[in-house]
């Protein structure tokens, strides 16, 4: 029998597609984007179209599977060859992996985890996940609930958005912004450290349309992106610097009175403060840090300020440095100064995660950690993962659970982090789709399902529609979702509490029981037949709102015009209505001032940066080179890097460096270099071209098992914690480049 099942997909990215997946006799035969959405509008990304390779892959682990050799990748690595079944994966005749089945595993791991809790104590256990899946039950459900209950240590979850999210929230008091469907209306666009065309791509036909109409896309990236490379306007900055170039905009826009003093005089706290700080950062000043010209500067003030409507699409990039969070807090400030919030097409996109208001509380049940310890765990920063494995004590972490993550890829200081995979009386547990970097140190590893093979329900933080994703297949072999998995261990531990027995369908229901009147009306049967947009009801549509409704009509994706009712544009801040501790955008925070930080804004280099400390190599010389750790175009942080049809789309192993820096060290394009500063080291393939400025080099994201030496990228990363969010610091760090010394033959 043929099928058509409408899904969602998961994986960390703002866009979350609507899909529909074809299955024949009860095999996935199609994956194609839902027409229906009015967001994504019936495509899909490169990865995800390729998805069904993903699904079906030879590599897929299929079964729970125990050590029965030393931890390390080399211990049954053989030579890498991505698509041939058992090359890329240690099997059982290589006397690494032994099948067992599914009650040995939860057995195994439940008898672990009682030794330990009766040894060290019950937060000697971590957990360890982040974003493989956002999806509501199997990113934060059943997991939380069984750690909880365990009493086992917390996981502060900051490795990747923390930072920006705070600088958003110390302003606007919630996540919240410019619908990707009001783009179209924009006149004038920045892509502020956004690689749009690369990793936010269903909000580029909205640009496009924009522009059709004559609006003029800005690029401020230090890297020359795909976004950069199709822009009206690049503007290269020099890492870390953001803070210094929104400061400097806000000189030249309130010093020419070119602010809006009515919505500033309503709805914003702090402006006095603000003008007299941004004084001290005259367009001449920060030319020098940025690299940007002070003409230029001037110029992109002017016009931003003067251009109605004018949009701020604000991605991560930003945040991932030392000074991240206060830099996103600076660049969050100008629509709040020039009013382009009232405006549709105007205002500001970063995360838009704050508009749904599920019922975590429900869900996560942090209250069974009351039943466990009598009181909260202790919580370790995700950041500082190979200090806590190699340093922590009472207690030290004497096992871990890992799931949704791949740390021995994604972890800065990745020598650190391996070393304490590689302790012999560390237990792991990694629940995976593949074996990855994470899994070469594992004791046990648990099969998990794909998107397919499960069910779940699924909100955005890029558009302001949920969904239900439904099951479209059986899982393979013996896979279970992360739902399942925490079910049976649950059970295994003998925990009796009925939230433990809770189906899928009822934990949806949970989840949509909550006080959210943005909620209201909106419930499982409904999203189970289709993508469903938030019940604003005309709140935040303001009278400019109202206005151009007619034009916004026309303007709605082709779905809408067929005969899904129009909506009113959403303009969450037209009015004010700003959700923090005044009601208003806070230009002055006097809950930074508590923190030490500046209550305004301010600029300071990184430490780790070409105007900061100098950090010096191994051999005592300085470190010249500015290092942006990027995430590869065409994978997912760690996630497709090892399908060989998405491999195809992606040059791997380069060090991207500027025909000076290259010249200067005797570089030319194709050489092996040797990538150095004091935690590590790599060897990559240099490509001298134009898509870093002088004093940067650039290299991507991979599985180290991929990589010469089983090295990555975070070999070289620091685990200092940004100044808000405590979250990494991946594009503040400094290296030395040089050519590869040949290896010598035995």
């Amino acid at each position: 029998m043929n099928q058509v099942v409408k899904a969602a997909c998961p994986h960390d990215c703002p866009d979350a597609c609507g899909v529909l997946i074809t299955v024949e006799d009860g095999r996935a035969t199609k994956i194609q984007g839902d027409p229906a959405h009015p967001v994504t509008r019936g495509f899909l990304c490169a990865k995800v179209a390729k998805y069904l390779d993903r699904v079906y892959s030879p590599d897929r682990v299929l079964y729970p599977m125990r050590r029965v050799a030393p931890k390390g990748p080399a211990a049954g690595q053989r030579s890498f060859a991505p698509g041939q079944p058992g090359a890329a994966v240690p099997t059982c005749a290589d006397q690494v992996w032994q099948r067992i089945s599914w009650d040995e595993a939860l057995d195994e791991i439940a008898s672990r985890f009682r030794s330990i809790t009766s040894e060290f104590g019950s937060e000697a256990i971590l957990p360890y996940s982040y974003g493989g899946t956002i999806a509501t039950l199997n990113g934060a459900s059943m997991d939380r609930r069984f750690f909880h209950r365990l009493g086992a240590s917390q996981l502060d979850r900051t490795i990747c958005s923390a930072a920006g999210e705070a600088g958003l929230k110390s302003v606007l008091g919630v996540k919240l912004g410019t619908e990707p469907e009001q783009f179209s209306h924009s006149k004038y666009i920045i892509a502020w450290a956004s690689n749009i065309h690369g990793n936010n791509v269903h909000l580029w036909p909205f640009i496009t349309e924009a522009r059709r109409k004559g609006a003029k896309l800005v690029v401020i990236d230090p890297y020359r992106t795909r976004t950069a490379q199709c822009a009206d306007w690049y503007l290269p900055i020099h890492p870390g610097t953001d803070a210094a170039l929104a400061l400097g905009m806000m000189h030249v826009i309130i010093g020419e009175d070119l602010h809006d003093a009515d919505y500033v005089a309503k709805y914003t706290l702090g402006f006095e403060q603000l003008r007299e700080k941004v004084k001290a950062y005259p367009p001449e000043r920060v030319a020098q840090w940025t690299g940007i010209s002070a003409a230029d500067i001037r110029k992109l003030a002017r016009e931003y300020a003067t251009t109605h409507p004018a949009v701020i699409r604000l991605n991560y990039g930003v945040q991932r440095s030392e000074r991240g969070g206060m830099a996103t807090r600076a660049v969050v400030m100008l629509p709040c100064i020039t009013g382009s919030w009232k405006e549709v097409g105007g205002g500001l996109q970063m995360s838009l995660s704050g508009a749904v208001d599920l019922n975590s509380e429900a869900l996560k049940r942090e209250d069974l950690m009351k039943t466990a310890l009598g009181r909260e765990a202790r919580t370790l920063n995700m950041v500082k993962l190979g200090r806590i494995l190699n340093t922590l004590n009472d207690p030290p972490v004497k096992a871990m659970f890992v799931y949704n993550s791949n740390p021995a890829a994604v972890c800065p200081e990745h020598n650190e982090v391996v070393r304490g995979l590689l302790r012999p009386d560390l237990f792991t547990v990694v629940h995976e789709q593949f074996f990855t970097d994470t899994t070469d140190y594992a004791d046990i590893v648990l099969p998990a399902t794909t998107f397919f093979e499960q069910k779940d329900l699924q909100k955005a933080y890029g558009h302001y529609y949920v969904q239900v994703s439904n099951q479209a297949i059986a899982p393979l072999g013996e896979c279970l979702p992360n739902v399942e998995v925490f079910r049976a261990l649950a059970e295994r531990m003998g925990f009796e509490e009925a939230c433990f027995r809770e189906s899928v369908d009822e934990m949806i229901d949970l989840a949509l029981d909550s006080k959210d009147p943005w909620l209201e009306g909106i419930d499982r049967e409904r999203l189970e037949q289709g993508q469903v947009r938030l019940n604003f009801r005309g709140q935040g549509s303001g009278a400019r709102g109202q206005a151009v409704e007619a034009d916004a009509r026309e303007a709605c994706p082709e779905p809408a015009q067929r005969g899904a009712r129009a909506t009113r544009p959403f303009l969450p801040f037209a009015e004010g209505n700003f959700r923090t501790a005044s009601g208003k955008a806070e230009l002055y925070s006097e809950a930074l001032k508590a923190l030490g930080l500046d209550p305004v804004a301010d600029f300071s280099p990184p430490a780790e940066s070409r105007h900061g400390t100098k950090q010096h190599g191994t051999n005592g010389n300085a470190l010249p080179l500015e290092l942006l750790a990027r995430k590869a175009d065409n994978f997912l942080n760690s996630t497709f890097s090892n399908l060989p049809s998405v491999q195809q789309l992606e040059e791997t192993g380069l060090l991207e460096i500027c025909a000076d820096d290259a010249r200067a060290r005797g570089i030319a394009d194709g050489d092996q270099v040797r990538v150095f500063n004091r935690r590590g080291e790599m060897t990559l393939r240099a490509r001298v071209d134009g898509k870093v400025q002088s004093g940067v080099v650039s290299a991507r994201l991979n599985w180290a098992r991929m990589a010469p030496g089983f090295q990555s990228i975070n070999a070289l990363t620091s685990e200092k914690l940004t100044d808000m969010g405590n979250s990494a610091t991946f594009y503040s760090v400094l290296v030395e480049v040089e050519l590869a010394k040949p290896k010598v033959s035995t």
